[in-house]
């Protein structure tokens, strides 16, 4: 495995902080994110940002970008935030059948969108990220 691309809908939210805490998982794997309705250009959201670098992840520098084909070729495992994330992309880009999984498989759940929903939402939304990155992480580790 050399690549992950982790894809929400705007790319400025759960993306990027499942984009950070997969990079600082596996320094070895190339880690990006995209969006399927991406607020192109857009910066990471404040609160995501700060949640991050509480963390000491820095996602000052990302911008959000929309999913592409060549993204999806290039990506040996491709996580969503949710079922119709996967869904989308799969009958979008069918070369990607069999390497979309939710970020959150491990506990069978999806990461509901904080967008404008304030702290609470996307300490939420984050800490199944993190409990997605971290089952990833192990699991992508083991083939190493």
């Amino acid at each position: 495995m050399k690549s992950v691309l982790v894809v929400c809908i705007g790319n400025i939210c759960r993306s990027p902080m499942g984009e950070a805490l997969l990079a600082a998982a596996l320094p070895q794997i190339a880690v990006s994110s995209a969006g399927t309705g991406a607020l192109i250009g857009h910066p990471a959201d404040d609160i995501a940002k700060a949640l991050m670098s509480a963390r000491g992840l820095d996602i000052e520098a990302h911008r959000a970008r929309q999913i592409t084909q060549l993204m999806c070729q290039q990506a040996d495992l491709i996580l969503t935030m949710d079922e119709g994330q996967r869904r989308h992309i799969e009958s979008r880009y069918p070369l990607t059948r069999g390497k979309v999984f939710r970020i959150a498989e491990s506990i069978k759940q999806d990461v509901p969108d904080p967008y404008r929903q304030g702290q609470d939402a996307f300490e939420h939304a984050l800490q199944l990220i993190d409990a997605g990155a971290q089952a990833w992480a192990e699991r992508i580790q083991k083939f190493k």
